[in-house]
Order: structure tokens, then C-alpha cells, then sequence
């Protein structure tokens, strides 16, 4: 088995810290959509709580470590 030299787990760690930022992102701009969409609703409740999902959840994503996958 291969053991993993400091090189790789920092390329790892870029790689890791990239994707986190991604889907962060990706949910915090689904949480600005929808809330606009809310704000078109004659019904806006069941998007809020959907923005609200989305906000939590980008603000989640940045206190992931690979150790919780």
C-alpha cells in the first residue's frame, strides 16, 4: 500500500479546501435565488425555508474535515 508523503495530503488539502468553497458558494447562491423567487410567490413560506436550508447549509460546509466522509 502506498503511504502518503506531505506533498500529496497538501495537494489533497487545495483540493479538499477548492471543493468545500465550491459547494459553499453553490448553496449560498441557490439561497439568494430562491429567496428572489420568494419574493415573486403568491406563496413564499416553502421557499424561505428553502433559502434558509441553503443558507444553513453553506455556512455548515466550511466546518467539514475529510476525516467526516
Amino acid at each position: 500500500m502506498a503511504e502518503a508523503t506531505n506533498e500529496n495530503s497538501a495537494e489533497f488539502q487545495r483540493g479538499w479546501d477548492a471543493a468545500i468553497l465550491a459547494a459553499s458558494n453553490w448553496h449560498e447562491a441557490k439561497a439568494k435565488q430562491t429567496l428572489v423567487q420568494a419574493r415573486r410567490s403568491r406563496f413564499p413560506k416553502t421557499l424561505e425555508r428553502e433559502a434558509e436550508f441553503h443558507q444553513h447549509s453553506a455556512e455548515m460546509m466550511m466546518t467539514l474535515s475529510p476525516n467526516d466522509v
